[in-house]
């Protein structure tokens, strides 16, 4: 059988894939994900900071132990690291390794279920507790008959310290597990015994005991004596203001890389696009997202390790609630902005439909000078920051700000007037060509962030974004 050749089909004209090869197609320039609307440093005042540090100076603080104890576990069995005890106001200060090993040593390690009740108002207080993992509410009577929230206390955290100085007293308020709760609980037993055994121990209690409190207002500053409402001429108070003698310097940080151009693409194929100015856009573009993250997450300056530990909350139930962000608000005046991932916002957003309530959008001026719509809570906006960590559980934070030097409040740091600046704190210089013909240009941005007062920063913790 043979097979019929069909003849190949006459062109009438040039077809498209011969001219594409003569035609200069239009293009976008070099696209990337990594870019980001960058709200934080947008929103950010910026401090020029002439010799490479900020020192920020207090009014002194007498700081009481309000830290964090730091546990380890051996499988399902819990300890508690036995210098973080003097994390506890009582034993601030406790000299003798041996005694703190002591007293780590007799805690015992309870469980509550959810619901459960852990401490109640009005019974004599009989024991130390340290929170080694869940949320504990803490509650007493409402003015006018049911209960009334006092507060939550979440990992780390501590109650009952009083029990140490074998005073005889009554929990003041009741203590409740809203979540499966781990608390390691050293008995007034427990302390009686060990008291009696260490003499340093004993002396240290008693010393702390008998020590009068410095005069400090209601948040731990160092008083300022005055009169008011006095008549005649009685003698007035002499005074001062007491300054931290150490306070805290911020030294720039800096984000750095060498970007690599060849001359042979910088010569020849720099059109109808820029080669070198295309990479130098990409690359600047990446070192501010590498800022905003560090002014986030860095240990030593970012906004999540500095937040003051008076200032840390846990959200009520888990989910961002619209009760959680008053209590974000109700601990700081001049609140500027909050800042969340955008999981977390959706989240809220969710809250808040469940509740029936829809929280006002508006227009702001967003990077680039561009109108953007965001959400906002009681007037205050909710900028998104891809750059605040989302846990593999499903819980993220929330911050909140007051921003500015005027306001006592959070401030950026930057040095700008740098050689080859093309933007504030950010250079580009040249800094050679290789026996490889090879262009180095170094992209350097110098950065950092201070809270100037400790409520300057507010951050809701351990926030489920995943229920």
């Amino acid at each position: 059988m043979t097979h019929r050749r069909e003849a190949p089909e006459t062109r009438l004209a040039l077809g498209a894939r011969a001219a594409r090869n003569l035609a200069t197609t239009t293009k976008s320039v070099p696209q990337t994900r990594e870019i980001t609307p960058r709200w934080l440093l947008e929103r950010l005042p910026w401090v020029r900071t002439e010799a490479g540090a900020y020192r920020v100076n207090r009014r002194l603080t007498y700081r009481l132990g309000d830290g964090l104890v730091t546990f380890v576990n051996d499988g399902a069995d819990v300890r508690v690291v036995p210098p973080e005890l003097a994390e506890l106001p009582p034993l601030r200060g406790l000299a003798g390794a041996e005694v703190l090993g002591a007293l780590a040593g007799r805690f015992e390690q309870r469980e509550y279920a959810a619901g459960e009740t852990i401490a109640e108002r009005g019974r004599p207080a009989g024991a130390v507790h340290l929170i080694a993992h869940g949320k504990v509410a803490l509650t007493r009577p409402g003015e006018y008959g049911g209960e009334a929230e006092a507060g939550i206390l979440a990992d780390g955290r501590f109650f009952g310290e009083r029990v140490l100085l074998a005073a005889d007293e009554e929990w003041p308020l009741t203590y409740r597990a809203l979540t499966p709760t781990i608390v390691l609980a050293l008995t007034r037993e427990a302390i009686e015994e060990l008291t009696e055994r260490s003499g340093v121990l004993r002396a240290h209690l008693e010393e702390y005991r008998d020590a009068p409190a410095p005069p400090q207002n209601r948040h731990g500053e160092a008083a300022i004596e005055l009169a008011s409402g006095h008549d005649g001429e009685p003698v007035l108070p002499g005074t001062f203001v007491d300054y931290e003698a150490s306070p805290r310097e911020y030294e720039l940080g800096v984000t750095q890389t060498l970007l690599r151009v060849h001359t042979r693409v910088a010569d020849l194929y720099n059109g109808p696009m820029d080669q070198v100015e295309q990479q130098l856009r990409l690359t600047v573009e990446a070192v501010r997202e590498r800022q905003e993250h560090e002014l986030v997450n860095n240990r030593d300056f970012g906004l999540l390790h500095n937040a003051d530990l008076r200032q840390r909350i846990q959200t009520r139930g888990g989910p961002p609630t619209p009760d959680d962000l008053d209590e974000l608000l109700a601990r700081r005046r001049k609140s500027r902005f909050f800042l969340a991932h955008p999981r977390t916002i959706a989240a809220f957003g969710r809250e808040c439909t469940r509740r029936g309530v829809y929280p006002p959008v508006a227009h702001v001026d967003g990077p680039g000078g561009t109108r953007r719509r965001v959400q906002t809570w009681r007037g205050v906006p909710i900028y998104p920051c891809d750059k605040i960590p989302v846990s593999p559980a499903g819980t993220s934070s929330i911050l909140v700000m007051r921003t500015g030097e005027d306001d006592e409040g959070v401030v950026g740091l930057h040095r700008t007037g740098l050689p080859g600046e093309v933007g504030p704190g950010l250079s580009v210089r040249f800094a050679g060509i290789d026996e490889r013909a090879v262009t180095t240009y170094l992209v350097s941005a110098y950065y950092s962030a201070a809270v100037l007062v400790p409520d300057a920063l507010g951050v809701l913790e351990n926030v489920e974004i995943a229920r």
